[in-house]
């Protein structure tokens, strides 16, 4: 097993989620099997009772276990499975060695943060390194960690002694470090500065960590003067200071440290048997980085949330609606909408920002309205869904945007009164089973899912979906049904409703489960491939297509591919046919 820590200086949100990423992205294109392990400081158990202002999205795992946001871009970009044990925590840590020295297992002896606590975290980086990742299970060989937070942190000390040690038990040959640094470059001169840097690298260095590999993050190209510098003051080559400059999109870093002999590097520093032969999944990767630059065709969809000051709080479903939008070769715009601009009592409190924000949702070619929890702003939303259903523009709701799409149908055209936060004669929405309202950490219904279709004539059909909450009253189905809103999708058992289509509409979609979870760059999320089919006007042609893309929107044969249909087969909605 190889092992490649990769840290960060100077601040944090610096890309190491990114860069640790397109590391194992590049080395997977090796023919490498490759895994990931997020190492966050935090005291917590895990991210799911994190508010989405904290850092960003909550991601969901097929096992259930919610996490950092960072393993969903492990997730797409080395396009794998991972488990909720991939994400570390000081939380999980401790817990641990706590439960360890109440069953005795220490004998008495004074536990301490070294050597148990280091102990600890390396066993369970070895553990789970050798768990596969991978559709055909075979054992990864290579295992990257990003360490979250600052070298220098008070909360990773830790983490960064128990990779002290590790790295002379493991030796030299099967560990090495790769430090994310930044260059600032003050408007005033115009100057990149190596200072912030040196003294990153030398504080690591300081705790018993030389890295390997100094990536530099940066606005502009880094001047050859100045990885010269960077490499006399870190004690590296300059082969070894790596620039990891802006780029058009996030797609291009694995190809940016390609182009810089990453691989080779690595080859030789960790003694890794890879063949030089061209790469076919870079060579996919390079035409998908290409086309999105080249798009002119633009689409617009309204993002009504609770959450859109920070667009972290959205980041898979933005990157869902991209791989859609790039998919079928449009450029994407999202219209971040606050819901509560949406009330009319922001009417009466601040009329611009209502008219500001009715006027985006009235401009966008579709809607969607994701998950999302409380109160606040959801009258916002069921006044956007109104107007989706009413003016026939393509609509998507997840989760809780599914949830409120019940509601308003059942308020605006079955007449039932009430609010989402007061009982009724009618209970549209209601509590799930599993939800426990005293206990906040990991009681809702989480996970991969399989949900079964009732229906020949629907949009929309998938296999397995993750992430749902609470579902649909299965008795009040009918009422609904007669008025041409229909429960096309329900889980195994028939007792929750989980896919809602409307009659008559150009697309007016509902899900209870969270399909941006599964979405792949090269494989998009089918309700949102939907989504921006219909507000690209391209839906009808692409279903009387057999739900194939025109060739101009697919990737040629020149990735590797055997035909340019089998690139066109894998942007295909699933089958219309019974489970």
């Amino acid at each position: 097993m190889k092992y490649i820590l990769v840290t960060g200086g100077v601040i944090s949100g610096i890309g190491k989620g990114i860069i640790a990423s397109s590391v194992g992205t590049i080395l997977k294109s090796c023919g490498l099997h490759v895994t990931a392990i997020k190492i966050d400081p935090y005291i917590n158990i895990d991210a799911g009772t994190f508010s989405p202002y904290e850092h960003g999205e909550v991601f969901v795992l097929d096992d259930g276990g919610e996490v950092d946001l960072d393993l969903g871009n492990y997730e797409r970009f080395l396009d794998i499975r991972l488990t909720r044990d991939n994400n570390l925590t000081t939380g999980k840590i401790y817990q641990s060695v706590i439960n360890k020295e109440r069953r005795g297992d220490y004998l008495g002896k004074t536990v301490q943060v070294v050597p148990h606590i280091t102990d600890a975290i390396q066993e369970w980086v070895v553990k789970q390194a050798k768990v596969p990742v991978d559709d055909d299970d075979v054992e990864p060989q290579v295992c990257v960690i990003e360490l979250g937070g600052t070298v220098g942190d008070i909360e990773s000390m830790p983490f960064i002694e128990a990779f002290r040690q590790f790295q002379f038990k493991v030796k030299r040959e099967n560990f090495c470090n790769i430090h994310v640094s930044l260059i600032p470059q003050p408007s005033a001169t115009g100057e990149q500065k190596t200072k912030p840097t040196q003294n990153s690298v030398r504080e690591l260095r300081g705790l018993g960590l030389s890295p390997d590999l100094i990536m530099c993050r940066c606005s502009t190209a880094l001047e050859n003067s100045v990885k010269e510098k960077i490499s006399m003051f870190c004690h590296v080559e300059p082969e070894q200071v790596i620039c990891v400059h802006d780029v058009s999109s996030i797609y291009r870093v694995p190809l940016l440290l390609e182009n810089q002999g990453v691989v080779g590097y690595l080859s030789r520093r960790l003694n890794m048997p890879i063949e030089t032969k061209p790469r076919k999944m870079l060579t996919k990767w390079k035409e998908m980085s290409d086309r999105s630059d080249r798009l002119l065709e633009h689409c617009s969809i309204a993002l009504v949330g609770k959450y859109t000051k920070f667009s972290d709080s959205y980041a898979s479903v933005i990157k869902a609606l991209e791989h859609s939008a790039l998919a079928i070769s449009h450029k994407l715009e999202v219209k971040y909408i606050d819901s509560a601009y949406l009330e009319p009592s922001t009417l009466q409190e601040d009329p611009v920002k209502y008219h500001e924000a009715w006027q985006k949702l009235c401009s966008a070619d579709g809607i969607l309205v994701p998950g999302g929890f409380g109160v606040r702003g959801t009258e916002g939303k069921i006044h956007a869904i109104n107007w989706a259903r009413n003016q026939k523009k393509p609509f998507l709701g997840v989760c809780l945007g599914m949830q409120l799409a019940v509601c308003e149908f059942a308020r605006n055209t079955l007449g039932w009164k009430g609010n989402i936060n007061s009982p009724t004669l009618y209970w549209a929405v209601i509590d799930m089973p599993e939800h426990n309202p005293g206990q906040m950490g990991g009681t809702m219904r989480l996970g991969k899912r399989r949900t079964i279709f009732k229906t020949n004539n629907s949009v929309l059909r998938k296999k397995n979906f993750k992430f749902t909450f609470s579902p649909v009253n299965p008795e009040l189905k009918s009422h609904f049904e007669e008025k041409g809103f229909r429960f096309v999708g329900q889980d195994v058992e028939g007792e929750r409703m989980e896919v809602i289509e409307l009659d008559d509409h150009p697309y007016f979609v509902g899900v209870q489960y969270h399909p941006e979870f599964t979405s792949r760059p090269i494989k998009p999320s089918p309700p949102y491939l939907g989504l921006l089919l219909a507000s690209a006007g391209k839906l009808q042609g692409y279903l009387q297509k057999g739900c194939r893309l025109s060739p101009r929107d697919t990737y040629s044969d020149r990735s590797g591919s055997s035909t340019p249909d089998s690139e066109i087969s894998e942007l295909k909605l699933p089958s219309i046919t019974n489970e």
